[in-house]
């Protein structure tokens, strides 16, 4: 793993890294507290489609992680996102663009996917600073991607889901997987979401294998999820990275 920066801000440090993944470079970030005591838990988040590493919400939560429970947090750019371009991601309509054209045609973008997150993990569970419990979140695309890496990778003891449903041209695919979840899962739907209708989205939270799962509705659409659920999701990883973090003391 390369680390390119390294910087602290209002207590929190931030460094952008590329993990090699079999010839490929998987371009990603990590923000830990500044000040920490013992090993950090760590959550992964996915981003969604047209968004990077880099999206607001996504610094956002990865900072709220970090300053507010003392929980790792690290990203890394989807397929056809972020620093994976050539222009950086400077135009998002177009990335969204090229992700539906190849999660319709390109077969193996979910395995690649699950490979880069796979390879990441390793190398951020190598830090001595992070250790114990891993968490994930991602909706929308970054449930597209995650749920078949959440399914894959037992190191995720709890995940926040959603913003999907069993449709789309890997719809097959994310049920089978869906069924071998087993972790903890809070999943967010909007119910006038315009991409993944709320009977979809209903009908994989149905699917997924966890006796410990939990869905959150709200009102508006695909894009509105309101900011108080951003803020509960972190509350919810928070709360049961740090219940297995004691566990395994």
């Amino acid at each position: 793993m390369k680390v390119l920066t390294d910087e602290t801000t209002a207590g929190v440090r931030r460094r952008e890294i590329v993990v090699d993944d079999e010839g490929r470079h998987v371009p990603g970030a990590l923000w830990t507290p500044l000040e920490h005591a013992e090993p950090l838990p760590l959550v992964l988040i996915g981003h969604g489609a047209s968004g990077s590493k880099d999206q607001d919400y996504v610094v956002s939560l990865a900072r709220s992680l970090a300053a507010d429970f003392g929980i790792a947090a690290a990203a890394i750019d989807g397929p056809v996102h972020g620093s994976r371009r050539a222009d950086g991601g400077l135009d998002p309509q177009q990335s969204f663009l090229e992700f539906a054209t190849m999660w319709s045609s390109d077969s193996d973008m979910t395995d690649r996917m699950t490979a880069d997150w796979k390879v990441t993990l390793d190398e951020l569970s190598a830090l001595d600073e992070i250790s114990g419990p891993v968490g994930y979140w991602g909706l929308s695309m970054g449930t597209i991607i995650g749920l078949p890496f959440v399914a894959a990778d037992p190191r995720i003891s709890v995940a926040v889901l959603g913003l999907m449903g069993m449709t789309g041209p890997t719809s097959a695919r994310i049920g089978q997987d869906a069924r071998e979840i087993t972790c903890p899962v809070l999943f967010l739907v909007q119910w006038s979401d315009e991409l993944f209708p709320r009977t979809t989205a209903f009908e994989l939270f149905d699917l997924l294998g966890s006796s410990d799962k939990s869905l959150h509705a709200n009102p508006g659409t695909h894009g509105e999820v309101p900011n108080h659920e951003f803020a509960a999701s972190t509350r919810y990883l928070a709360r049961r990275l740090s219940a297995g973090q004691s566990a395994a003391t």
